[in-house]
């Protein structure tokens, strides 16, 4: 069954990876590049800032710090733990796939995934009351993982995991941001 699933993640990967073309290399290394997300995230911050006020920003940048910190540090252990080669780095898989980019890190699960929907999550419920179209900041989660895929350096599974993990992740440490802001920083 393992077996199975693994094969159907690499078939997946080649497809995927093989939607790509050199035109297109660099804006998909552009995309996955996390500090060029930054202009998305400031704007975020400034909608954050409009609708819950200033006394709130520290203590909401506070909880998305330690989300990051929880995804990312859970991520790595992930990783160390399982340890399954990145398909840049995968002898059986390498030659089936476009290699735009390699690092020599393991693949298992995808901290661009875990991370950007983790604070997705988080900044969707936080922002949610404000806005009708609020489910279209999913999208940034969307891109910026396949960046990976496309790049060479994820597997689909990778990413559904990180993806999962980052949900999970983000909607606990958004239950205990509202917990703690009611008892102890109420607006």
């Amino acid at each position: 069954m393992l077996d199975k699933l693994l094969s159907l993640d690499v078939q997946l990967l080649v497809y995927l990876n093989g939607l790509g073309s050199e035109s297109y290399d660099s804006l998909w290394l552009f995309i996955t590049k996390q500090t060029n997300w930054i202009p998305l995230f400031l704007i975020l911050l400034y909608v954050i800032y409009k609708k819950i006020g200033g006394k709130q920003i520290l203590y909401v940048l506070l909880f998305i710090a330690l989300l990051i910190f929880i995804t990312d540090q859970c991520t790595n252990l992930f990783k160390h733990g399982v340890q399954r080669l990145r398909p840049c780095n995968n002898p059986d898989v390498y030659s089936m796939i476009r290699v735009v980019k390699k690092t020599k890190s393991f693949s298992f699960f995808s901290g661009h995934a875990a991370n950007s929907m983790a604070a997705a999550v988080f900044i969707y419920h936080l922002i949610k009351p404000y806005f009708k179209y609020t489910f279209l900041l999913f999208l940034w989660p969307l891109i910026f993982a396949y960046s990976r895929i496309y790049l060479g350096l994820h597997y689909p599974l990778d990413i559904l995991s990180g993806y999962l993990f980052g949900m999970l992740t983000g909607w606990l440490v958004f239950r205990i941001y509202q917990f703690t802001q009611i008892k102890y920083f109420p607006l």
